[in-house]
């Protein structure tokens, strides 16, 4: 009873609320920016050369608004989209009318998850057996020799790396294609041709994710290893005769994976979201592609159904891992 009253029940009332506080704060944000989708399409319509009237623009804005649900006050609104959110329903697209937002995420969504899952394991356990060996012989010539190259790639902006692998690999030698999840017109299939054809097109964007997130864990996990190596215990039992693999294993290593777990934790509830400069850079058809398109058109379902899918997976990442950290971490107490 204390584990249920003590630690769960405030944990579960930090995981709604914050979940109910993330969602409306994205319901109103989007609305207080000067970007109208019914104006935006009203200004499509006319760059398109439509010739619109006065009393007619006012039928048609009128119309736009009904269909968009944009109708009565933001609180009006805002009760209509909980009742929506309850029946799993996020609305239909703006400028992808009358395409569910749902479906169109469910498209977008297992391209992002492809990409990010497998990069996220790669770079998370790699980062970490690198930096960890390289931590414990930190005076060994190669250990400096890695941490000198991570000094040097870490600094780099993101979208700098990535165009620059852009350029090289796509445009200037043409081993990999410029855009796109997969070759134009190809159709989606279990089959080796077409695995294969998405493998290449993802190459790219997995190299500038895995290279430039592995150097920032090999350097907090080198940095871990380095701290607690010097601590008194570990010195003692140095001292008092135990073995090293003892010393790496139960001692070392064990306490420097602790924020490490709550770190890939993070990543994997961050997936939802999608790689947002990734995609726009390799043209990449996720999740982040579709997020910043729906910013642009002002598209406000599409852009809460997809920020409610980021927030819902955050915070029960962290839930997770804030009711596992007692299995993890024995100093760690329910009560």
């Amino acid at each position: 009873m204390n584990f249920v009253k003590r630690y769960l029940i405030p944990r579960l009332i930090s995981y709604f609320l914050v979940i109910w506080l993330g969602i409306t704060v994205v319901f109103f944000i989007p609305r207080l920016t000067p970007n109208d989708p019914v104006i935006r399409m009203i200004d499509q319509m006319r760059a398109r050369g439509s010739t619109l009237e006065p009393g007619a623009m006012d039928g048609i804005i009128e119309d736009l608004t009904r269909m968009y649900g944009l109708e009565g006050s933001w609180l009006e609104q805002y009760g209509d989209m909980w009742g929506r959110l309850v029946r799993g329903d996020f609305g239909v697209s703006f400028f992808q009318f009358p395409t569910p937002v749902g479906q169109i995420i469910s498209t977008a969504l297992p391209w992002t998850l492809g990409l990010l899952l497998s990069t996220t394991a790669i770079t998370w356990t790699f980062g970490n057996i690198i930096g960890g060996i390289a931590g414990y012989y930190t005076r060994k010539r190669w250990s400096r020799a890695l941490d000198a190259v991570a000094m040097l790639i870490r600094p780099l902006p993101y979208y700098i790396f990535a165009f620059s692998l852009l350029l090289i690999f796509a445009w200037a030698v043409r081993w990999f294609p410029i855009t796109g999840g997969s070759s134009l017109g190809a159709l989606p299939s279990f089959t080796w041709d077409y695995i294969k054809d998405v493998l290449w097109h993802s190459f790219l964007p997995a190299v500038s994710l895995v290279v430039l997130g592995g150097v920032v864990v090999f350097q907090t996990m080198k940095l871990l290893v380095q701290n607690i190596n010097a601590e008194s215990y570990v010195q003692y039992a140095k001292l008092g005769g135990v073995t090293e693999d003892r010393i790496v294993g139960k001692y070392i290593i064990r306490n420097a994976m602790l924020p490490q777990i709550t770190g890939l934790a993070l990543s994997f509830g961050q997936i939802f979201s999608g790689a947002l400069i990734t995609e726009i850079v390799f043209g990449y058809p996720g999740i982040g592609m579709l997020l910043y398109r729906a910013v642009l058109n002002g598209d406000y379902n599409l852009i809460m159904g997809i920020t409610i899918l980021s927030i819902v997976g955050i915070t029960t990442a962290i839930l997770i891992v804030d009711l596992t950290y007692p299995l993890l971490d024995p100093r760690i107490r329910y009560v």
